[in-house]
């Protein structure tokens, strides 16, 4: 049973809360509605700016706290394990403890965090900063989704969740630039300014705005698969996170993916026995909405993790670029994505939201196409420029029906949940796409560039095998040899490029034909609902009706 009220009503002294109509029962009020969208939408980019905001900053924390390269990944990717691992079970909780508590909590837990690791004298009070903000966001991310979900009214609530894509895919891009700005200009620690100051102006319009709601829970909560949830989440994907820095091989990465697929399996296996009061009805994956959905999210964010891994080396290594210039060169695909984004929900009623998927799909490899074909040393920035613009559009037209497949397909009172799958998708994807397309592009490279060395003194080949950056810096080293070197490294990564790129078209092709074939259902469009309900309502108050019963 759900607390929720319905659109256009709200609980008689519900703490915190107006009616979210203007006018009793005229519908909800839209300067309401804009307001809370804002909210969410704050709330969501401080998350995702926090995500990849420290990358550009690795140098700094490696002098600033003398660690190693390993204690600095760990600061960076300490944040995005907690998030993925505390994700489902936080979002669950949310749907019983209420959504604008959860919000709020989120939002306070995340602001100290952040202000701890700005101030963070050591590596060891960083890891442990870190960590907090990871709990702290898992709390916010399903939330802002599943607040959407519960409040907007159906008809307005894809072109919402339209916004909300768009701020998740296109946020972190931004971020990135912000946060390459204030390290150029001033100071790594000055990174955590942004998202304090986003959660200050989030937590203040939430307490105004955000409509409470929760849901009176008719099982007990689901512990065991909680737990087994995250053990599997952190398992794979501080395997996938681990593996190209330490090996397949390694031992703690072995034991990650053993510890993360078994406890998947259990996962699994404990659901399916749960039925309906399981904390993810597993079973609902039969569903084209749900399955279609997570799918295309799991390898459009995958192969956008992907691009980046190659795009950063291509701009900086191989053109040259600062870092704040290589992430300026982003923005329009961040803005192409988001504008996508927006124009998705007014395509899908009318042409439906398998095929607005597909286009999004069939966009996106072609985007990845364009790259791997044309991309060149001499070519530079315009070689890459096109593809770009292509997977933002086909990313952006992609993710908003996708995402609200996810949704539609959990009922009102799992929405914490299914907000959540909807983050988890998007994290897993992400995770994977770094690995395998940055383990191909490793391995383009490596293939290439052995065979250009052999007339290059052995120490400066040694470095120039670790990647196109290592080759740069050991070209001093190299004597005659040098520019030789620089031209050798530089040309292996194209071709290393080109490889990851034409292995990211096939995923995509296959993605393209599953969509079409088993794609989202069409949505019966709303009016047609409404029509439908009113003549079952009729039906049902019909005297000939309740006599022939």
């Amino acid at each position: 049973m759900s607390t929720n009220q319905p659109a256009g009503a709200a609980a008689p002294g519900a703490p915190g809360t107006g009616p979210v109509t203007a006018h009793g029962d005229d519908g909800p009020d839209p300067r309401r509605l804009r307001i809370i969208l804002i909210t969410v939408c704050i709330a969501l980019m401080a998350v995702i700016a926090s995500v990849s905001g420290l990358n550009v900053a690795q140098p700094d924390l490696a002098v600033e706290f003398g660690a190693s390269q390993s204690t600095v990944l760990w600061i960076i990717n300490l944040y995005t394990l907690t998030l993925a691992a505390l994700l489902l079970p936080l979002g669950a909780l949310g749907d019983r403890l209420g959504r604008k508590p959860t919000l709020i909590a989120g939002l306070a837990v995340f602001g100290v965090a952040s202000a701890l690791a700005g101030l963070a004298p050591s590596a060891e009070v960083m890891l442990a900063a870190r960590l907090l903000s990871g709990v702290g966001a898992a709390m916010i991310m399903p939330i802002t989704l599943a607040v959407i979900t519960s409040t907007f009214p159906e008809e307005q609530r894809g072109r919402a969740i339209g916004v909300w894509t768009g701020v998740a895919g296109g946020g972190g891009i931004l971020g990135m630039f912000l946060s390459a700005a204030l390290v150029d200009v001033a100071n790594w620690r000055y990174l955590f300014v942004l998202p304090v100051a986003l959660v200050v102006v989030a937590l203040v319009m939430a307490l105004r705005a955000i409509p409470d709601s929760r849901e009176a829970p008719k099982h007990s909560f689901d512990t065991v698969g909680a737990l087994t949830s995250v053990v599997a989440a952190v398992g794979l994907i501080f395997a996938l996170q681990e593996g190209p820095e330490r090996g397949w091989s390694d031992p703690a990465t072995l034991t990650g993916l053993v510890a993360g697929l078994l406890a998947a399996v259990a996962f699994v296996v404990r659901e399916l026995r749960l039925r309906d009061a399981a904390l993810l009805d597993v079973r609902l994956f039969r569903e084209r909405g749900l399955a279609g959905g997570s799918l295309t999210l799991l390898t459009v964010f995958g192969v956008q993790a992907g691009i980046f891994v190659v795009l950063f080396p291509f701009l900086q290594a191989v053109l040259g670029w600062s870092g704040i210039r290589s992430t300026l060169a982003l923005m329009p695909m961040a803005v192409a994505m988001m504008a996508a984004s927006g124009l998705a929900p007014r395509l899908t009623p009318r042409i439906g939201a398998r095929a607005t998927m597909a286009t999004g799909v069939l966009l996106a490899g072609a985007g990845l196409a364009l790259m791997a074909g044309i991309v060149s040393v001499d070519g530079g920035y315009p070689s890459v420029l096109p593809g770009m613009l292509a997977m933002g559009i086909g990313m952006g037209l992609a993710m908003t029906p996708s995402t609200e497949a996810i949704t539609g397909s959990l009922p009102r009172e799992r929405q914490g949940v299914a907000s959540a799958l909807n983050d988890v998708t998007r994290e897993f994807g992400t995770a994977l796409g770094v690995a395998l397309l940055g383990a191909l592009l490793s391995a383009g490279y490596r293939d290439a560039i052995d065979g250009r060395l052999h007339d290059v003194p052995r120490g400066a080949a040694d470095a120039a095998r670790e990647g196109v950056a290592n080759a740069v810096a050991a070209a001093g080293g190299a004597g005659p040899r040098a520019q030789a070197l620089v031209d050798a490294a530089r040309q292996s990564f194209v071709e290393g490029w080109q490889q990851a790129m034409w292995a990211g078209v096939a995923v995509m092709g296959v993605l393209f034909l599953y969509v079409l074939t088993r794609g989202p259902k069409n949505p019966v469009p709303v009016p047609a609902r409404e029509a439908e309900a009113e003549a079952e309502a009729e039906a049902e108050a019909d005297p000939e009706v309740l006599s022939a019963r």
